[in-house]
């Protein structure tokens, strides 16, 4: 009935934090012990030092983790705790983990001659060098590990954990390291270690702000500043163990930087290398206050499309995408705090630019809408020239209309897309087409063509390892409540993944809040064939999804209501959120307000 939390951690650690065998270090602004396998006797305590009223192990109880794991052999085990008769050295419970996977094993001495029950968890990967906290809940039969407060993996045994386990002339040790005959040191950090009689913790757990360093109970030492070890015989440290605080311009953060601080006059902030980028640790909060108008820019026409690069070594750059012409598209460079006009390019009626990269080479691709002078229907990629430090034109791409996308670091990394929007046009559904980079002729190919219906956008984004291409469908000549489709690059193509129904997409913007991937849709307005267009047909809402991973699929977030919604961008400052929408038109007038909206 004692329900107190049982620090085992706490037990084998001095106050101090300091004793052979055991080095305290920071890493991501957190402290943890790391321990030398070959000191296990010394990190062994007495079971009744914990178990005082009975000497048998709970029959159901929960155990907290914290740890940090650098690498993870392939092959070996390496332990955490276990709980080890001393007379005849059988593990009675132990706790263990190798390459993806985590070891919970038991003695059960009411089967004849006594026999060890393993239950193993796989797909647990928490070997990246970051914090993370676990939670094992044991009852019975089952058990459940919950890893940063994500959705429970489930496991169930071939027979209960023993109703009388007796812990009696038995010792616990609390050594995160290899076997406990092995050598070394352990392959991380160890920062919690706490068993919970007779209930499931992960409530308690996850009521934490930072689940992924969520504390139930942790050692005195791991709260105060941690004091130089005594001896680190034998333990060799991930990184610098050392504090340094540097000033000035943002240095680089490399492994090798690993635990190093960097003040930041300018912005008032304490930023930790995490061995990958810089974490704040303290910093002045930004907010977006208001927005003022800073600059008009001066177009040569009605604009319907901006796109900002910035080419290294040269500047940042903009360019508009103009509908008329003469006299065409312009590209601004920022010059002394503004944007300048730098160079006049002859498009027909362009409707968007893409600046994209292939190695060294620089590329600026717009969608041309009508015939040129000539009568050509040719969107065209311009190539970036050093020597003269302008846009050329490299190479022309039919058809016409639509937008460009690129696909960055992936395996379709050399892949350009061009969704097609054929407006005026008697056929709205054609193939919009995927163009493949060829380095031996260097020339873009056509490699896929996609089925589209009046396509206004294309967006591609990755989700871990996969790669995704969404399309807005527009029109298919007679109705805009039409299917618009994501794609999953697979097997050198992108392959159907799910259709979501919208009307009349104009636009999809692809977003992040924190560890979670959204898709938003510009719904422009409802038309269905025969029908009379009512004024309301405009009033109608856009749709936010978020993947959603164990249904492998997006589902709907949130419905805001919108007025011929032709955009969305997404932006943050500090830790807020922002998502912004262009309303184009009600029914009644053009003249209708954009929106911000803040994540909340």
């Amino acid at each position: 009935t004692d329900l107190r939390p049982l620090d085992i951690l706490s037990e084998v650690v001095p106050a101090n934090g300091v004793s052979s065998g055991i080095r305290m270090l920071q890493v991501q602004g957190a402290r943890g012990f790391q321990f030398s396998a070959s000191a296990h006797q010394a990190l062994s305590f007495p079971a009744s030092q914990i178990f005082l009223y009975c000497d048998l192990f709970p029959e159901e109880f929960s155990i907290i983790i914290t740890l940090n794991v650098f690498s993870t052999p392939s092959k070996k085990m390496e332990y955490i705790f276990t709980v080890v008769r001393e007379e005849s050295h059988t593990e009675l419970v132990g706790l263990s983990y190798s390459r993806n996977k985590l070891h919970f094993l038991f003695w059960s001495r009411e089967l004849s001659g006594g026999r060890e029950t393993r239950v193993t968890f796989r797909g647990v990967s928490f070997s990246d060098g970051q914090w993370h906290t676990l939670v094992l809940a044991v009852s019975g039969r089952f058990f459940s590990l919950t890893v940063d407060c994500s959705a429970p993996v489930d496991g169930v045994a071939d027979r209960p954990f023993p109703a009388s386990l007796a812990t009696e002339g038995s010792e616990e040790r609390a050594v995160h390291g290899k076997r406990l005959s092995g050598r070394g040191v352990g392959s991380g950090l160890l920062r919690q270690l706490v068993l919970l009689p007779g209930a499931d913790a992960t409530s308690q757990v996850c009521a934490s702000v930072n689940l992924q360093l969520a504390v139930l109970s942790i050692p005195p030492a791991l709260q105060e500043r941690p004091p130089t070890p005594a001896s680190s015989e034998g333990l060799g440290p991930p990184g610098r163990a050392d504090v340094q605080v540097t000033l000035g311009p943002r240095p680089p953060c490399v492994e090798t930087e690993k635990a190093r601080l960097w003040f930041n006059a300018s912005r008032k902030g304490l930023y930790l290398c995490d061995g990958r980028a810089w974490v704040a640790v303290l910093e002045a909060r930004e907010r977006l206050d208001y927005v003022e108008e800073y600059q008009n820019l001066m177009t040569n026409s009605e604009t319907l499309g901006v796109e900002i690069f910035v080419i290294p070594k040269v500047g940042l750059f903009a360019a508009t995408a103009n509908r008329h012409s003469p006299p065409g598209s312009a590209v601004y460079k920022w010059t002394n705090g503004k944007f300048l006009s730098y160079q006049n390019i002859l498009t027909s009626q362009a409707q968007s630019w893409c600046y994209f990269t292939i190695g060294n080479k620089i590329f600026l691709a717009v969608a041309n809408f009508e015939q040129n002078d000539r009568g050509q229907e040719f969107s065209i990629i311009y190539k970036w020239s050093r020597r003269t430090e302008t846009f050329l034109p490299y190479q022309r791409i039919a058809p016409v209309g639509g937008k460009f996308s690129r696909f960055p670091h992936t395996e379709a990394s050399n892949e350009v897309a061009v969704c097609c929007h054929p407006e005026g046009r008697d056929n709205h559904n054609i193939n919009s087409v995927i163009y493949r980079w060829n380095p031996r002729r260097r020339l873009f190919e056509a490699n896929q063509t996609i089925p589209t219906s009046g396509a206004y956008d294309w967006e591609f984004f990755t989700a871990g390892p996969y790669a995704f291409l969404v399309v807005a469908n527009t029109f298919n000549g007679t109705s805009t409540q039409i299917d618009s489709h994501i794609y999953l690059w697979l097997g050198g193509s992108f392959q159907l993944f799910q259709s979501i129904l919208t009307f009349g997409a104009a636009d999809w913007e692809v977003f992040r809040i924190g560890d979670r991937l959204f898709l938003a849709v510009a719904n422009s307005h409802r038309y269905g064939s025969g029908a009379e267009v009512p004024n309301n047909s405009y009033a109608i809402n856009s749709s936010i999804y978020e993947l959603h991973v164990p249904a492998q699929m997006f589902v709907k977030f949130q419905d805001l209501l919108t007025y011929s919604a032709l955009d969305w961008e997404f932006f943050s400052v500090g830790e807020d959120y922002y998502l912004v929408v262009a309303n184009s038109f009600d029914g009644f007038t053009f003249s209708v307000d954009s929106v911000i909206y803040r994540y909340r």
